[in-house]
Order: C-alpha cells, then structure tokens, then sequence
C-alpha cells in the first residue's frame, strides 16, 4: 500500500512544481484544460488561495526543496492584504494553510503576525445572540446575511484555536467552540446527514430553518458538506477535549461509510434523485477521507481507530486508481470535483480537491510529521 500512496504523493508533488511554471495567480478549477484563478476583486472568491499554498508547504516538508519553500513564502506573501477584510468568512481556511502552516514548518516567527491579525478580523462575524459566527455577506448587512450560518465554517474554527493556544488568549478559543456547538445543534441530524445553511434572527439569536446553498434541497445532504462536518468536529474535539464534538464526528464518519458507493467517492449530494447517473465530488471524498484521518488520531476508541483509518485508505487508493489526471493533460491531481450542481459548475478538478488528497497522503505516509503539521492541544475554553 505504501507504494501506491508514494507513488501518488510523487504524482502531486510533480504537479504541483509543473503548475508553479506556469500560475500567475491563485487557482480554483480546471476548465477546458487549464486553470481558472480566482477573481482578483472579488473578496469571497478568495477562500480557495489557502489550498495552494498548502499543497506548496507540504511539497517543502516532504521534499526539503529550497526552492518550493521559497515560492510557499512568495505565494503566503501575496495573501497578507486580505487578513483585515471582514467580507469573507474563509480567513480560516486562506491563513490556516498559509502562515500557520508555513511557520509550523519552518519555526519563521515572522509569519505569525499576519495569521493572528487575519484571526482577530475573523471574530467580527460573531454573533453571541445566537453563538454563531456569519457565514456569507456583509457583517453589517441586511438581517438574512447577518444571520446565516454554514457548515463550511467548521473548517475555519483551528485558526481561532490556534491563536488561544499560542497567545494565550482564549477568547478567540471560546468563538469558536461555541460556533461548533451551535452548529452541531441546528446542523446536524439525528442520522449523522447535514444541512449545509442554517438561519437565525441574528436580533433574538433564535434559529428559523435549514437551508442549503449548493446541495439538492433543504433537507438533503450534500456530501463535500459532510465531509467539512466531519472534519470540523474531529478537529473542534482535539482542541477542547469536549466529547460531544468526538461523537459528532463518529456519527458523521458512519454516515458517510454507510452511504459511500462502491468506488468510496461520493455523489455531490448523498439524495440526488439521479444515482448512479449523476456528478461525483472527488473533492468531498479528499476532505471525507482526511477528515477521517483526524477523526482516528483523536478516536479514544482503538477499534474505530483502525476502521476510520481503513476507510481513508480505501478512499484514497480509489482516487488514485479511478479519478488521477494521470495520462491527461488536466494540470491538477484530481479529476470529477464538483463545485455546485445547483450552479451548474461540475465535472473539473478543484483545488481543495487536489488539496486534501496530498493532506491524506503526507498524514499515511509521514506520520513522524503529524505532531509538526497537525498537532492537538486541549484549551480550557468552557
């Protein structure tokens, strides 16, 4: 097995420095064969910058390549001016995978400062009427921008804790276990599904309904969606200790086992009507298949430990076998990613696809660097 996940980590990697030749700007989706970059101007298309500075961070550990790490930096560099935005609630995902990662990697203090100011902007979408943080919008919106919250935000959480963890300060810890209870609470279904949007009245606090913004319909799962739940929690669970959000993450780790296909790469929405004959995610299955990954590094229970750890396995070898770009000349890793049906973007490859893959691959191949690139901490944040 260990081949295999060699041999794709090399693939990537490959990739990875023929890409570097030729972007002039931060990647988001292969169409008609070259990348699409995000748009320059519009602040929330820049969610995805993050991925690819973290596919360059990881190439830098696991090849010690100078020069990787020096365009990582120069990439990281070209985010700085977007950590005071309040227009995105993607700050997690854009510094976590740039400055955070760089400087776990490299110890350069100098990285830090932009990463804890991106954090304290963060905590401008905190609504402690309903203990939610924003999801899209203005933070001084109208009242259905203000009070809506997603899924998706789950996997912006580490970079508070990670603050309190290293200032000291666990107001930036607190948000964000607060967040994730919320969301655990108006997101999750007793089945272990999740719907992605949920709305408050952000004046009371009080949640309304469900919704969704990329899934089939309000009550439906749409499967990238899960696979940032089970992440999300997996991860809130080693920085808190709190062991609701450990069996949040089994329960959503079960679903997506017990709905998978035989391939292991999920649909883009577990209740399309039109299974088999509809889109995959490969990049849904990249983030179930990592967060499965955090999932058993925290498990308690060693049994689940070793199926949560198979079932990335097998996900990751389909991805390799059925769905690499290999023999193409698609310039990503990945191939079949699907943005949003109900936007009529599928079928291409997606950076965060890419991303997560070469995430799963380092976590099954170097498990020495888990404590340097994914380390845990307990914080004390009530």
């Amino acid at each position: 097995m260990d081949n295999i996940w060699q041999s794709a980590l090399d693939y990537s990697i490959e990739m990875t420095r023929l890409n570097l030749e030729t972007l002039e700007y931060f990647p988001e989706r292969v169409e008609n064969g070259v990348w699409v970059s995000v748009e320059e101007k519009r602040i929330p298309s820049h969610w995805v910058d993050g991925f690819w500075t973290g596919l360059l961070w990881l190439s830098t550990i696991c090849t010690g390549d100078v020069g990787l790490e020096t365009s990582a930096r120069a990439w990281t560099e070209k985010l700085a001016w977007l950590q005071t935005t309040t227009d995105t609630h993607d700050l997690g995902f854009i510094f976590y995978l740039s400055n955070v990662l760089g400087y776990r990697i490299t110890g350069d203090e100098a990285l830090l400062p932009t990463a804890l100011a991106a954090a304290e902007t963060f905590t401008k979408r905190y609504n402690p009427r309903g203990e939610y943080m924003q999801a899209w919008g203005h933070v001084d919106g109208p009242s259905h921008e203000r009070g809506r919250i997603n899924i998706d935000l789950m996997m912006n959480m580490p970079l508070l804790f990670w603050v309190s963890a290293k200032t000291g300060d666990l107001k930036y810890g607190r948000i964000a276990a607060r967040h994730a209870r919320t969301s655990r609470h108006v997101l999750m279904r007793p089945d272990g599904s999740i719907a992605q949007v949920g709305d408050f009245d952000p004046h009371t606090g009080i949640f309304l309904r469900q919704e969704t913004h990329q899934g089939l319909s309000h009550d439906t799962c749409w499967s990238r969606g899960l696979g940032w739940a089970l992440y999300g929690f997996a991860e809130a669970y080693r920085w808190t200790g709190d062991e609701i959000f450990l069996h949040s993450a089994r329960q959503i780790a079960q679903y997506a086992c017990a709905n998978a296909p035989e391939d292991k790469v999920p649909f883009w929405d577990y209740n399309s009507l039109d299974i088999p004959y509809t889109y995959r995610d490969t990049s849904a299955a990249s983030v179930i298949a990592a967060g499965l990954l955090e999932l058993a590094i925290g498990e308690t229970d060693q049994g689940l430990a070793v199926r949560w750890r198979s079932e990335a396995e097998e996900i990751v070898v389909s991805l390799w076998q059925n769905y690499s770009t290999r023999g193409t000349d698609i310039p990503a890793i990945l191939l079949e990613g699907t943005r949003s049906v109900p936007h009529n973007m599928m079928d291409h490859s997606l950076i965060y696809g890419d991303y997560y893959f070469v995430e799963t691959l380092v976590r099954l191949l170097r498990p020495d660097l888990e404590g340097t690139l994914f380390p845990g901490q307990v914080l004390q944040v009530g």
